[in-house]
């Protein structure tokens, strides 16, 4: 499979994992095009083991991880502001309707933004429709520890949208 066709598919979902691990716009944009790039450079390494998706996500959440660990270790030079992408496509009913899909949405990636990154990784792979087996697969895990951080990140999301 080419370049070209995998992000033709898998694009967006490539922008909405860049999306769950960064908040600042620009930011954002280069860890997409640094996870963009990471894909093109791995696609010849496949070996069909796995779905494609779940090669790519693996590869795209790794790059994440080294995206915040680089984050951490840098000091905060600048204050962006927070127009972040949608986690999902858009369904609009109207004016109102779209507002209200977009705060929900951002509500949502700011509480996965604060859940550990193990915790991220797994509830974002959920979010994108992955098995158990798919994400422990992804993660380098344990099936039945995915369920396990998969759960406590839930409880974690909703204790934090209802605090709001």
């Amino acid at each position: 499979m080419d370049f070209e066709q995998v992000f033709s598919q898998y694009g967006p979902l490539l922008s909405r994992v860049a999306a769950s691990y960064e908040a600042e716009p620009a930011l954002r944009d280069e860890l997409a095009q640094d996870i963009s790039l990471a894909v093109w450079q791995s696609l010849q390494r496949y070996e069909g083991r796995s779905s494609i998706k779940t090669y790519i996500l693996k590869v795209a959440h790794n790059r994440a991880v080294s995206h915040v660990s680089r984050q951490v270790k840098q000091p905060a030079t600048d204050d962006f502001e927070d127009n972040s992408t949608l986690f999902c496509e858009e369904k609009q009913s109207g004016p109102g309707a779209h507002a209200e899909q977009a705060q929900s949405r951002q509500r949502l990636l700011d509480a996965i933004r604060v859940l550990p990154i193990q915790s991220r990784q797994v509830i974002t792979l959920s979010l994108e429709g992955l098995s158990y087996d798919e994400i422990a697969d992804v993660c380098g895990l344990q099936r039945s520890h995915v369920g396990v951080l998969l759960n406590r990140a839930k409880t974690a999301i909703k204790r934090s949208l209802n605090d709001e």
